[in-house]
């Protein structure tokens, strides 16, 4: 198996979320095919960052030099998970993907991306439109739009700048560290203002998908009315993918 590197802390319970889902899900793997126990999962190392320091480094929106102190310590990170011997890395949030470009300058080990894995499963969803929820960073950039369009699906217009600092302090108040007890309704109360029926409403945030715990392993899913794409869970499943080929 492939030596998986985790680029964690941002936050905490999402990185928690990453390791677990992965090494059930390799469990599952070989159990199925009458592996006997203990199980294996494929090796893995985890750097974890530290959330109130990257989100202090955010830059602004198309201005890239802005950028420069949050690329670099992302890309520290992963140079040091390079150094350790993986043979690819995921980074365990939605938010510095938008980054990616930037962040991955200078790394030869491959970085799979949680842009390309939400967008087949969208399409597998056969969706044709998107409503895209996440951190400021994410429903302000427009990589999820692109990708998205590639696979002939169309996402939301960007909405206002209250409507996104709105989700941004949900995600804040209602989700760090776990969905708290008025997570789910409170995002459920956005997605009916704002996602059309038939609409894939995509967790762009790796701790939204905690609000339905019967659901954090499934990529697609449908509940409270609505069809959800669990970016997290499809990111999981590429670097399982990934980890068990020869």
């Amino acid at each position: 198996m492939k030596k998986i590197g985790i680029l964690g802390g941002v936050g905490w319970a999402s990185t928690v979320d990453y390791y677990r889902a992965i090494a059930e899900g390799a469990s599952r793997h070989f159990a199925n095919r009458g592996h006997g126990s203990p199980l294996p999962i494929p090796p893995m190392t985890i750097e974890s960052v530290t959330q109130a320091k990257t989100r202090a480094l955010r830059g602004t929106a198309g201005d890239e030099t802005s950028w420069s102190g949050f690329d670099a310590v992302f890309r520290e990170a992963l140079l040091t998970l390079e150094n350790a011997g993986c043979d690819f890395g995921i980074i365990a949030s939605n938010t510095p993907h938008a980054r990616l470009h930037a962040i991955r300058q200078g790394i030869t080990m491959p970085i799979l991306s949680i842009f390309d894995a939400t967008a087949e499963a969208t399409a597998s969803a056969r969706a044709s439109t998107a409503l895209v929820l996440g951190t400021t960073v994410t429903m302000q950039a427009s990589n999820y739009s692109d990708r998205l369009a590639s696979e002939g699906i169309t996402a939301n217009d960007r909405l206002p700048e209250t409507e996104i600092a709105e989700m941004q302090a949900m995600i804040d108040s209602d989700f760090y560290g776990g969905a708290s007890a008025t997570a789910r309704a409170r995002l459920l109360t956005f997605c009916d203002k704002h996602a059309k029926p038939g609409t894939a409403i995509l967790l762009a945030c790796t701790e939204l998908p905690l609000a339905f715990p019967d659901h954090v392993d499934d990529p697609v899913f449908e509940a409270d009315g609505h069809l959800f794409v669990n970016p997290s869970a499809a990111h999981v499943a590429a670097a399982l993918e990934e980890a068990l080929s020869d």
